[in-house]
């Protein structure tokens, strides 16, 4: 599968939020406006203009507390539930770009139904301007990658826990990675390494980090794509008849 592709090792992420920032940076996104949520986790969420974030969990009690970081983004799955979604509607207004596989909202997307998008989506990563209408996510800094840089938030990380290059290497390091996690964290889990551009390692539990971290989070069984499609779009596909 060619392509580029992300590798975040959730045990070297310290929550620095340096990634969260340089995204803002490179995109020139406006602050947001928030408030004390009893979490140092800042914005509470994505939205619009915070296309990542860094989600903050405390678990385990006394000697088993521990910090626990996830820098969320989109995923750039490699068969885009939410392209699939926006071509049975408007065809292209997602796109993917053929050198780099990344997944691409365009000033199209502004025609598609929101809800739909969104609930295509394993992750919950769809966001929506709500003066435009436009929605919005994580583009893989394309630009950049096109032009021979990396992502900002891969450039900007200080501890190696996000990599970025071609997809093989990146699976190649990441498996590598896991084996030897394994070795003292049985727990540790790749999530959804074939099916994503963005290969998350985690030391525990995926649940543990945010209930959407994994597809099918909900168990086995829970989630298929095509399953997902063809509930969401059913009543659009007897609307048109």
């Amino acid at each position: 599968m060619p392509g580029k592709t992300f590798f975040v090792d959730l045990s070297r992420c310290t929550g620095c939020r340096g990634c969260q920032i340089a995204c803002k940076q490179w995109k020139q996104l406006p602050a947001e406006q928030t408030r004390n949520t009893g979490s140092h986790q800042n914005p509470p969420d994505m939205s619009a203009v915070t296309l990542k974030v860094v989600r903050m969990k405390e678990v385990g009690k006394g000697d088993d507390f521990k910090w626990l970081f996830l820098p969320d983004q989109c995923r750039h799955c490699l068969d885009a539930p939410c392209k699939m979604a926006g071509d049975d509607i408007v065809k292209d207004a997602i796109a993917q770009d053929k050198e780099t596989g990344a997944i691409l909202f365009t000033e199209k997307t502004k025609d598609l139904p929101f809800d739909v998008i969104r609930g295509a989506c394993p992750y919950d990563i769809p966001r929506q301007n709500a003066k435009t209408k436009v929605m919005a996510k994580c583009d893989m800094c394309n630009d950049r990658v096109l032009a021979g840089l990396k992502p900002a938030c891969v450039k900007t990380c200080p501890t190696g826990a996000m990599n970025f290059g071609e997809r093989d290497e990146m699976v190649a390091m990441a498996k590598k990675r896991f084996e030897e996690m394994k070795k003292t964290n049985p727990k540790a889990v790749l999530v959804d390494v074939d099916q994503v551009r963005v290969l998350f390692l985690t030391e525990y539990e995926p649940r543990l980090y945010h209930g959407n971290l994994m597809a099918d989070a909900g168990g086995p069984g829970s989630y298929t794509r095509l399953a997902v499609l063809d509930k969401l779009l059913s009543p659009l596909r007897q609307a048109r008849g």
